[in-house]
Order: structure tokens, then C-alpha cells, then sequence
């Protein structure tokens, strides 16, 4: 039981989508850190050009001071200007370091959103290819519980039967046309369409529409020419113009 809760808690499908959520959750606290990093380098860019401009005053106010002949005066301007510059070049230092933090990681912004696309893609690939394992595997378990139960052979066994009892059927139909006389079925449709277009040429004939020579069925016989005409020579008498002869 234990090793299963522990497979359960060790499934892959489950760890990438939990580093997924885990990668996408970084990126929010990546940009909140990299906010503050930049609200610094504000901040002293602000107090470099709040020095700046202190610098500017206090040298105006040590010539004033000197242009009215009061030295003690510009003696102590000298000292604030000499504090002021002091803090001026600790804020540039602080200021160069908190810009290349701020370089600094974005560059490292850069580089993780570059891998964490690729780790999300190569997870959701991972995940899609685990979905159509699972697909295959349920379709090897069909396939398999087909086999055991013996449907592949039942299956060939209806399948010969069908055939085999068709090839009866057929046999039989081929048995049954050769004892009918096709020739003579042959004749009496030959016959009964003859009738029919003798009955349809009677009605034309009673209608008006055709001629009785025109409808007539006999053949004109056909008149043989003798032999001596057709050669237009003298051919010998026949016995009957003998007759009408003499």
C-alpha cells in the first residue's frame, strides 16, 4: 500500500504539470524583484542629482560669500561643499553597481522566460504523447480481449458460412435457368410485340392516319425477270407461247 501511495505521488503526468504551474508562478516574483532593484537605481540616480544640485548652490554661495569679504563664510560653505561631494561620489558608486544589478537581471529574466517556454513546451509535448499512450494502450486491450475471447474465429467461421451458402443460392439459380426454355419465352415475346405493332398499325389504319399500303404486312412478291430479258437476247419459246401460237 505504501509503495503505491508512493507511484501515485511519483506520476509524471502530475510532477510536469506541477512544474509548469511552478515555472509560471516564478515569473511574477522575478518581475516584483526586479521592480525593487530598479525603484533603487531611481532612488539613487534622485540623490546623485539632489548632490548635484546641493554642489551647485554651495559654490555659488562660497563666491558670494567671498565676493563680500566674508571668508568665514565661505569657509563654512567650503566645508558642506566638501561633505556634499564626499556623498555625491559614494551615491555614483552605489548608483553604477545598482544599474548593473539591474542589467544583471534582466538578463536573467531573459534567459529564464527563454527556458521556461522550453521547458513548458517539451512538458506539454511530454504530456500529449503520455494522453496517446493511454489511447493506444486502450485500444491494445480492446484488441486483446477480442483475441481471448475468440471473436477472430467466430468471425471467420460466420464469414465461410456466408459465402458457402451463397455459392449454394447461386448454384441453384444457374440450375433453375437452364431447365427453363429461354429460346421459346425468346419466341413469345418476339410474337406478342409483332401483335402489337399490328394492332397499333389497325388503329391508324381506322383513324385516317396512314394508308392501307402502308400498313399492309404482306411482302409484294418480288417479280423475276426471265433469264433472256435480263440478257436481252432471244430465248426460246415456252411451251404455253407455243400454244397461243398455234
Amino acid at each position: 500500500m505504501f509503495g503505491g501511495a508512493i507511484s501515485a505521488m511519483e506520476d509524471p503526468r502530475l510532477i510536469l504539470e506541477q512544474n509548469m504551474r511552478e515555472l509560471n508562478d516564478q515569473v511574477p516574483k522575478m518581475n516584483e524583484n526586479i521592480a525593487t532593484v530598479k525603484a533603487n537605481v531611481m532612488l539613487l540616480q534622485k540623490e546623485h542629482r539632489r548632490y548635484d544640485a546641493e554642489q551647485k548652490s554651495l559654490t555659488a554661495k562660497i563666491k558670494a560669500a567671498i565676493q563680500a569679504g566674508r571668508d568665514d563664510i565661505a569657509q563654512r560653505y567650503a566645508v558642506q561643499l566638501q561633505g556634499v561631494k564626499e556623498a555625491q561620489v559614494r551615491t555614483k558608486e552605489q548608483l553604477q553597481f545598482a544599474e548593473m544589478a539591474y542589467d544583471k537581471s534582466l538578463q536573467v529574466k531573459k534567459a529564464f522566460m527563454r527556458e521556461r517556454e522550453k521547458k513548458i513546451g517539451e512538458a506539454k509535448e511530454a504530456l500529449r504523447a503520455h494522453e496517446r499512450a493511454k489511447w493506444q494502450a486502450k485500444i491494445a486491450d480492446t484488441l486483446e480481449q477480442f483475441e481471448i475471447a475468440g471473436i477472430d474465429a467466430t468471425h471467420d467461421e460466420m464469414i465461410s458460412r456466408v459465402n458457402e451458402q451463397a455459392a449454394k443460392n447461386e448454384a441453384r439459380m444457374e440450375m433453375a435457368l437452364d431447365s427453363i426454355d429461354t429460346d421459346a419465352l425468346k419466341i413469345e415475346e418476339d410474337a406478342q410485340e409483332i401483335q402489337a405493332a399490328e394492332l397499333v398499325k389497325q388503329f391508324k389504319l381506322e383513324m385516317g392516319i396512314a394508308e392501307p399500303e402502308e400498313i399492309s404486312t404482306v411482302p409484294e412478291p418480288e417479280l423475276r425477270i426471265p433469264e433472256a430479258e435480263q440478257t436481252g437476247g432471244d430465248a426460246a419459246p415456252s411451251r404455253r407461247d407455243r400454244e397461243r401460237t398455234e
